[in-house]
């Protein structure tokens, strides 16, 4: 198994977890299309996204696959006037992560991080674990505990 940051930040942290792979292909895997390959509901499998606010914050949060980021939520969440995504170019030099393979713990410096309130339905979830093709699945409560998250109303 690739031993991603986030991966090694888990285990320093003592915090009990799983991974799962898959096969991440030439293009991009969308969350739900990874659930359906883990064969697992794509509710429990979490996309990190990486929003920027007026002041050029960047900001991470943690949704549902098959949910959409509520950008006035978001905003209102972080204290902003308002939130737009990261462009893509972006996504490497802000997180030191690759498209499909962000995850919420380990970026390259430390980023206000939100987790949607739906995980807390769940026992478990999954979130990328640092690298395309790798899923980590661990309790919300250690993710926000790994990722200095809160949980918050985002979708």
């Amino acid at each position: 198994m690739t031993r991603t940051n986030a991966l090694r930040i888990l285990d320093s942290l003592g915090i009990a977890f799983e991974t799962a792979a898959y096969e991440p292909g030439a293009g991009h895997k969308d969350a739900v299309a990874v659930a359906r390959e883990l064969g697992v509901s794509p509710e429990i499998v979490f996309k990190t996204l990486v929003a920027r606010t007026e002041r050029n914050e960047a900001l991470v949060f943690c949704i549902p696959g098959p949910a959409e980021l509520d950008l006035k939520k978001a905003a209102k969440t972080a204290g902003a006037r308002k939130v737009e995504m990261l462009p893509l170019a972006e996504l490497t030099p802000v997180t030191g992560y690759q498209r499909g393979g962000c995850s919420p713990v380990g970026m390259k410096k430390k980023l206000r991080t939100w987790i949607d309130e739906m995980a807390s339905a769940y026992e478990r979830i999954y979130v990328n674990a640092g690298t395309r093709g790798m899923q980590v699945i661990l309790s919300p409560a250690d993710l926000c505990r790994a990722a200095d998250a809160e949980l918050a109303d985002l979708i």
